[in-house]
């Protein structure tokens, strides 16, 4: 978020907390993106605040799926329990509000751990009937990135080129197995999980999507894949350089906010190169 919407996106969520009868008195911001996490003292809440605009349906969505997952065994960041669980609209912003988990140990996750907490994840999202985008839209939306040179603009041609060919090559690939399918986190890296004193949990719902759990997989750290039962290692392949390029193209938005967002795409297209050339596919 563009530093002169932070403070009207703090306020924001301040606003919606106060309201609701939580005490704050400070708001410090501990994440920022294309949204702001803020946590709120004394009151121990996680604001999550975006322009309106921008994720007022995936914010609706991701609060849908929290409150379902809350009703099974997923390990999942929990929604504020004092409030409504709902998005609550303040100042041309959309809130959310979260229960803050202190950080604990900043120690690694063992492989097996988190390929067991992402197990957990994929049983109880498998337990909620929710409908869902399936992750070729995600891909489509990568793909229309790459069509689009005004939105892309420094892309260069021949990038531009194996991008969209690795897309279209892997999504064609991954759809010919014919691999049962269920609810997914859709980005379960590790800047997405949470080791907390209540264990490890998964934040950032509103990717959720459709696809087979080696989708999900291929966002962990690779040697999660040995730990985690029942993947196809083909399968996880494909869905891994997949990955790599929707990553590396969402890298090239103008719009992209994420620190070194650039560099991040380059290293993420070599990375995609590399495993090309690895196991020989010709895209």
């Amino acid at each position: 978020m563009e530093p002169s919407e932070v403070q009207r996106a703090i306020e924001a969520g301040r606003s919606a907390a106060s309201t609701l009868g939580l005490r704050v008195e400070d708001a410090v911001v501990v994440h920022n993106s294309n949204r702001i996490a803020v946590s709120l003292t004394p009151c121990d809440v996680l604001a999550r605040v975006a322009p309106l605009e921008l994720l007022h349906p995936d914010a609706e969505f991701e609060v849908e799926v929290a409150r379902r997952l809350a009703e099974t065994d997923g390990p999942v960041a929990a929604l504020e329990p004092r409030v409504e669980p709902r998005v609550y609209v303040r100042d041309g912003f959309v809130v959310t509000l979260w229960t803050y988990y202190e950080p604990v140990s900043p120690q690694d996750v063992a492989p097996a751990e988190y390929a067991q907490a992402l197990a957990r994840l994929h049983a109880g999202m498998r337990e909620i009937d929710l409908p869902a985008p399936h992750f070729t839209d995600r891909v489509a939306e990568v793909q229309w990135l790459i069509g689009n040179r005004a939105q892309t603009p420094e892309l260069g041609d021949a990038d531009r080129e194996l991008l969209s060919n690795t897309l279209r090559k892997m999504r064609w690939a991954i759809g010919q197995r014919g691999a049962s399918e269920q609810l997914l986190h859709g980005e379960p890296h590790p800047g997405n999980l949470l080791r907390t004193k209540n264990g490890l949990l998964f934040v950032d719902l509103e990717t959720c999507c459709r696809g087979p759990v080696e989708f999900d997989i291929a966002h962990a750290p690779e040697e999660i894949s040995e730990h985690y039962p029942a993947a196809n290692q083909d399968l996880l392949r494909e869905c891994r350089i997949l990955m790599l390029a929707m990553i590396a193209t969402r890298r090239w938005d103008r719009d992209d906010q994420l620190p070194n967002g650039r560099q991040l795409g380059t290293e993420w297209l070599g990375q995609m190169r590399a495993a090309l050339d690895r196991y020989g596919l010709d895209v």
